[in-house]
């Protein structure tokens, strides 16, 4: 199994050891997901797991969000915040005005621009915690949370104001759960600690003036479940 942190050996007052855990940049850690297959080989060179591939969970979801778009009297212009390998984003693409697709990962990214070429179609490499994020009236957020540490979600939400639609997919347990146990960003979820995000609780506490859920999906971990924030 791979781990996202190095171990810290620290002297204690009585000349003990204490090890403690200093994560990796979030970059690094994800670039190590595509590099060792962490998600998963697939058939292709860059895989990011089922959940981007099994037809049970990806043909509702795709379903849902061209429902949603097709809702509009004209395309709107989607921002896709963390695309992955871009096997379910490429099903969306032609039903919106333009599509700007973001990862962190600068491989993926570059092989995405070879592979795929489409005129509405942009992909930039960036970290949406740290980095400005492209307008659009839309954002997808697509079981990307769940792998960031609380401090870096807490660094997302606060840009997500600038969208009029955003529309956020996590794992969740099943029943009820504390939500938003931190976690050190990485491969790994909050499913492990019987928790998963919730934007709305503390501590992020994200403001909307409408909530929808659009999807739930279960499966043998728990649930996926798709919501739609409206802020505008």
């Amino acid at each position: 199994m791979a781990c996202f942190f190095n171990l810290i050996v620290v002297k204690n007052k009585d000349n003990t050891s204490k090890r403690s855990k200093k994560p990796w940049p979030t970059k690094d850690a994800m670039q190590q997901v595509y590099e060792k297959n962490l998600w998963g080989s697939g058939e292709s060179d860059f895989y990011s797991g089922e959940g981007s591939h099994k037809v049970e969970i990806v043909a509702p979801y795709v379903q849902a969000i061209i429902t949603f778009l097709d809702t509009f009297e004209k395309p709107i212009s989607v921002c896709d915040l963390g695309c992955g390998d871009f096997n379910v984003g490429k099903e969306l693409v032609q039903y919106t005005k333009n599509y700007i697709a973001v990862d962190i990962v600068p491989e993926l990214i570059e092989r995405n621009r070879e592979k795929f070429k489409v005129s509405n179609l942009e992909f930039q490499s960036l970290d949406i915690a740290k980095d400005k994020l492209p307008t659009a009236e839309c954002a997808i957020i697509r079981q990307v949370l769940q792998h960031l540490s609380n401090n870096e979600v807490k660094l997302v939400t606060e840009k997500l104001y600038d969208y009029t639609y955003v529309i956020v997919t996590e794992h969740l347990p099943k029943g009820n759960f504390q939500p938003n146990a931190d976690i050190i960003s990485g491969q790994g979820t909050r499913l492990k600690k019987q928790s998963g995000i919730h934007l709305l609780a503390p501590p992020f506490n994200l403001k909307v003036k409408e909530e929808k859920v659009l999807l739930s999906i279960p499966d043998e971990h728990g649930i996926i479940v798709t919501t739609l924030y409206r802020f505008k």
